[in-house]
């Protein structure tokens, strides 16, 4: 399992590594765990680099059979689940989670390049709590994680 740990003062360099800054330790800004669930290496990187700077610890998974799997290790905060994914797809995969009487309670946001009302709709009735169209800004990813998760502060984010 691979997760990202948050940093404080971390920063995207040209080659999209994320790198610590020089500077004092501080504590990160968010115990929050959120899973990326995309079949695409380019989407689950860029959200975790989004992610890990606003302070937010980062699990991916690629498809919906290894997501599943992570919840229940994990038992994230929050699930992005990209719609179109091979064996498992990310209706499928939201509704298995929302039909959980242990992990219902966890919003999942639907990422997907098909931003039509059939797709937002078909979202809703699996259990979805919204939908990010892609390709996601970081500020877009951000403001789903707070409607979503209430109490985080638009503070958290570190500048880009």
């Amino acid at each position: 399992m691979r997760v990202a740990q948050p940093l404080e003062n971390q920063r995207v360099n040209a080659g999209a590594s994320v790198q610590p800054e020089q500077g004092p330790a501080c504590a990160p800004a968010s115990s929050r765990r959120v899973l990326v669930i995309d079949d695409s290496s380019t989407i689950r990187r860029t959200a975790e680099i989004f992610l890990a700077q606003a302070g937010y610890q980062v699990v991916l998974a690629e498809d919906g059979f290894e997501a599943l799997a992570k919840v229940g290790d994990m038992r994230p905060d929050l699930i992005f689940c990209d719609i179109l994914m091979p064996r498992l797809d990310g209706y499928q995969t939201c509704s298995l989670i929302k039909n959980s009487p242990r992990f219902h309670a966890i919003p999942v946001v639907m990422l997907s390049s098909r931003d039509g009302v059939f797709d937002r709709s078909r979202g809703r009735l699996v259990g979805a709590q919204d939908h990010l169209a892609k390709p996601f800004t970081r500020d877009a990813l951000l403001q789903a994680v707070q409607a979503c998760l209430p109490g985080q502060a638009a503070g958290n984010a570190l500048p880009a």
